[in-house]
């Protein structure tokens, strides 16, 4: 994990008036050093032996604070649950359809899609979202494995 990256969205939360408390500290942490795009409940799991007292609905209004101060992107991708990624630089997911993983990947040319989206319909382009789905290694293997 990053102490830059928490020390920035912790200076973050402060200027925009948001007192830290430490279930936000840990939840931030959690986010940062994770990989997997956790969601809520596996996020109030894993933290939940520090924080006994701590609810699901704890983690996701905290989770919401962190969204609208610009620190996390909810991911709702296929399944029911929205999964959470601390958002470090712009970058895209592609996603198991078997299993659900999300695996990041960074593609510079598609900033260029944007431009061109705005150019061909005259919109102003706030963002832009992509997704790619395949199946992942581990549950190609399983599959070639039952074959």
């Amino acid at each position: 994990m990053s102490e830059v990256q928490l020390k920035d969205a912790l200076d973050a939360l402060k200027t925009s008036g948001v007192r830290i408390t430490p279930q936000r500290h840990a939840i931030l942490e959690f986010l940062i050093s994770s990989d997997t795009h956790p969601t809520a409940d596996e996020i109030y799991k894993a933290l939940a032996d520090d924080f006994p007292n701590m609810s699901v609905a704890t983690v996701y209004n905290n989770l919401r604070v962190f969204r609208n101060a610009g620190l996390v992107k909810e991911l709702t991708y296929g399944d029911s649950s929205s999964r959470f990624d601390f958002v470090t630089h712009d970058h895209y997911h592609i996603i198991c359809d078997e299993c659900g993983t999300i695996v990041d990947f960074h593609h510079p040319g598609l900033e260029e899609v944007e431009h061109l989206a705005s150019h061909v319909t005259g919109f102003k382009v706030n963002s832009h979202r992509l997704e790619v789905y395949g199946t992942c290694p581990t549950c190609a293997a399983r599959v070639a494995d039952t074959k």
